[in-house]
């Protein structure tokens, strides 16, 4: 029986990151993967709807090139080459993965992995099965779209994510059921591409974990791109039969129907803990996910958990984060528990969402006299250059301390200016800092800087 030091379950931006870390300090290491590496992630999230998402901003572009002084008289979008574009990016990141496995001397084991007492694990591939045995194991499964009893996927007329990104052909209406990030995104990409949308939000606003503004922001923005957005809303039935499908929908109001193609169910996701053999070993699970000590340790010395399968933010930098500080605990360097309160959240719509830290509203719960600050971005020169206007940076301090609390972001390009404010919480930065800063100019960033000015009462472009 081949033995290792660290075996990992699943190779998603997770088990694949935490095999890297794991092989660089000297760890004879392994990764067990059922389907293709990368996991959910490269092959059927982050990297391919990302890929969706700028063929949508470039045929938006092409819409509206006579804003820019251009003329295209003739120019159309062909969905296939679309979705095949996105399928070759993944399959080109995988590839990727395939490459690092290599370099970093990982062994790559295909198959279903169960786990079993004494530190095992069996795979199961075609028609074998193997034993293999490891100091340390470490679950990284990660998780699926969830499905709703009312809301049954039949991957056809109702699907989720997977099937939204490689649809056979595109569809005239489509009823997006949930707001997070993966509703969100899908929304803005079949309206971009020509798909009559709907959005249909139980909660009273759409995005609800972000900042009240944001949400507002982002539902003014939709609308004017056309998409119809239903909040306090909630599908109670879905009839399949016939051609398209038929959404029950109750509201405030009382119970409406709307025809669609297809409906999409974005209302999270359900942990993959079934079958790999945790009841056998006795791991403790509550409510769908594995429990574990700060450095990721379950009840059971030697087995580990990391990812969307334990309590943190289901994101995929969240689970590269928490599998190579749950490696550099089993190597015996020093670690400090993950931030959870300083992990950034993203979504890839137009505008872009980016925040990190206490809302408005949460600060105030807490009990903090605060310093809030605005920066709209259609008063930065780089945006109104850009044609890229929607949105704003909004900054929160606390007004005793200067201790900057949260940071949110709506419009074009923000997911790549957030890490700012994460830097400068994790380095306990305060306001006056970021102020004194020089931030170069024309840029979307320097709205940041302006934004913290304006909580200062220092802003010059307002």
């Amino acid at each position: 029986m081949t033995t290792y030091d660290v075996l990992v379950l699943g190779s998603g931006p997770g088990g694949y990151v935490t095999a890297i870390r794991a092989s660089q300090l000297g760890l004879k290491t392994a990764v067990i993967e059922k389907e293709s590496l990368g996991g959910v992630c490269l092959n059927w999230g982050c990297i391919p709807t990302k890929a969706l998402l700028k063929s949508a901003q470039v045929f938006d572009y092409l819409k509206h090139a006579s804003d820019y002084g251009l003329k295209v008289t003739d120019y159309d979008k062909d969905f296939d080459a679309v979705v095949n574009r996105s399928r070759d990016v993944a399959a080109g990141m995988s590839k990727g993965v395939q490459f690092l496995m290599k370099k970093n001397k990982i062994d790559v084991i295909n198959g279903f992995g169960t786990i079993l007492p004494n530190k095992q694990v069996s795979v199961a591939f075609e028609d074998t099965t193997t034993v293999y045995a490891a100091k340390n194991i470490i679950i990284a499964t990660g998780a699926r779209s969830r499905e709703l009893p009312s809301l049954p996927q039949d991957g056809v007329k109702v699907i989720g994510y997977r099937e939204a990104m490689t649809l056979p052909k595109q569809p005239k209406k489509l009823i997006v059921v949930g707001s997070g990030a993966i509703g969100i995104e899908f929304a803005h990409f079949y309206n971009a591409m020509g798909t009559e949308v709907t959005v249909v939000e139980f909660q009273d606003r759409i995005v609800p974990v972000e900042d009240e503004e944001v949400s507002k922001q982002l539902e003014r923005s939709f609308k004017k791109a056309g998409i119809n957005i239903m909040t306090n809303a909630e599908v109670t039935q879905v009839d399949t039969k016939g051609k398209g499908v038929t959404a029950t929908i109750k509201t405030a109001k009382g119970e409406e129907t709307l025809k669609a193609d297809v409906v999409l169910s974005a209302v999270g996701i359900k942990t993959n803990i079934e079958n790999i053999g945790l009841q056998d070993v006795g791991i403790a699970v509550d409510r769908d996910k594995i429990l574990v000590n700060d450095f990721y340790q379950t009840n059971l010395p030697g087995y580990y958990a990391i990812g969307d399968v334990t309590s943190g933010q289901a994101l995929a930098h969240v689970a590269s984060a928490e599998g190579i500080l749950c490696v550099e605990k089993i190597a015996g360097h020093t670690v400090e528990p993950l931030d959870y309160g300083n992990i950034p959240g993203c979504t890839y719509s137009y505008p872009e969402i980016a925040s990190v830290g206490m809302t408005e509203a949460q600060a105030k719960e807490k009990g903090y006299e605060l310093k809030v600050g605005k920066f709209p971005f259609s008063a930065s020169g780089k945006a109104q250059a850009g044609g890229t206007t929607d949105g704003f940076v909004k900054v929160i301090f606390d007004a005793k301390y200067g201790e900057w609390l949260g940071c949110h972001m709506i419009g074009a390009g923000v997911t790549d200016m957030i890490a700012e404010a994460v830097l400068g919480r994790k380095l306990e930065t305060t306001g006056h800092e970021v102020l004194k800063a020089v931030h170069p100019h024309p840029t979307m960033s320097e709205a940041m800087m302006e934004a913290v000015a304006d909580a200062y009462d220092e802003v010059i472009h307002l």
